[in-house]
């Protein structure tokens, strides 16, 4: 038997890890990406470079693949089921993919199974948006574009109606959001197969910053079983009712319901490996990337348990000090424990290029050491 070929769609760091991920297994990866030059395309020795949105380059790009699967979600749905009619196996397919391209549909689908959301709905224009602000405790609310919004773009912070003008320039629909009085932001990710066979990382805090993912911790501190439990468990079921194959990321807000007890409810879903898992790939027995390649091929998944009681995760962000492979010397003198993982991307200033890992007993020391470790690289700590 020959080893699987498996197609990704976009040459970003996701699929450059998810790439590593499948080399022990043997596992051969052919990549569609923007640009001979993007973090995957680096890496992967089968390279096409052409355009994701034009049906003629996908159906090209997608013979002598086995199954075709994703590092963004912004390939066109209608291209996806032509690919599905010419036999090529798509995960996660469009009917569940769609649900996290377009916020419009992934907040009706969460409300017919029932899932927990702030209150929502599609406005017209901001004096739409100031009729929803009255229907609830009045502004502030979130705007957000339906489609293509990620790391804080397409997302705006609305005080009044004078200011709910730009999101509606882009000509797209608009989802009104209230805004959510929560605790923190927390992270539910799971991976479920073909047949159905699915595994739950535990549930993790995630820190942001401007809007960007910061820091993520494993798991949360100080959140109760029956909590964690909850939202596994809905993590899951929202993966079975919508069909996912592969890994699928829920970012959740942590607040408190009427009776002022611990709940969550559900702000984004990602169909693809996440910057909130990336502490599984030293933290965890099988990391995220490992586990969504299993998962696209239809292998038994791996254990998603943690290997330490605590793994941190901090984002590598690109600053005025562009020279990071320097920063390794006192880095990885400094702590030898230290993981880090760079992207190949040039250093731009708040642009994603790496995060770094540490693990441990002792929580403080973990978090202090990440926090160490990404503020020298970026060159915002020099000591």
């Amino acid at each position: 038997m020959t080893f699987p070929v498996v197609g990704m769609v976009g040459g970003g760091q996701l699929a450059r890890m998810t790439h590593e991920a499948g080399i022990p297994l043997g596992i051969r990866f052919k990549l569609l990406s923007d640009t001979p030059q993007d973090s995957a395309a680096q890496v992967v020795g089968d390279v096409v470079v052409g355009d994701y949105r034009d049906l003629d380059t996908l159906r090209e790009f997608a013979r002598g693949c086995d199954v075709i699967t994703f590092d963004h979600e912004h390939v066109p749905t209608e291209h996806l089921r032509a690919l599905q009619a010419d036999g090529i196996p798509v995960r996660p397919g469009p009917d569940a993919l769609v649900h996290a391209q377009d916020k419009g549909v992934m907040r009706a689908r969460l409300d017919a199974l029932g899932a927990p959301s702030p209150r929502h709905r599609i406005v017209t224009d901001p004096a739409d948006v100031a009729a929803f602000a009255a229907e609830g405790d009045g502004f502030p609310v979130i705007l957000k574009t339906v489609r293509g919004g990620y790391d804080g773009k397409g997302v705006w912070f609305v005080r009044d109606e004078a200011s709910a003008a730009e999101p509606f320039r882009a000509g797209v629909p608009v989802l009104a959001e209230e805004k959510v009085d929560f605790v923190r932001e927390l992270a539910a990710n799971v991976v479920r197969s073909p047949h159905g066979q699915a595994v739950a990382y535990p549930v993790v805090e995630s820190r942001q910053v401007d809007g960007v993912c910061d820091t993520v911790i494993a798991p949360a501190p100080d959140l109760s079983e029956e909590l964690a439990g909850r939202a596994q468990e809905l993590a899951l079921r929202i993966a079975a009712e919508l069909d996912v194959v592969g890994h699928l990321a829920v970012e959740l807000f942590e607040t408190r319901d009427a009776d002022g007890e611990p709940a969550v409810l559900v702000n984004e879903l990602a169909m693809r490996p996440h910057n909130s898992g990336h502490w599984t790939q030293d933290g965890a027995v099988t990391s995220q990337f490992a586990n969504h390649v299993r998962a696209v091929l239809d292998l038994p998944l791996g254990d998603p348990r943690p290997r330490a009681r605590w793994t941190v995760m901090a984002n590598v962000l690109g600053g005025d000090y562009p020279d990071m492979y320097q920063a390794y010397l006192h880095c990885m003198a400094r702590d030898p424990g230290l993981k880090i993982h760079m992207y190949g991307k040039d250093v731009k200033p708040g642009r994603k290029v790496g995060h770094v890992n540490t693990y441990g007993d002792d929580l403080d020391e973990v978090l202090d050491r990440a926090q160490h470790a990404a503020g020298y690289l970026r060159g915002t700590i020099t000591e």
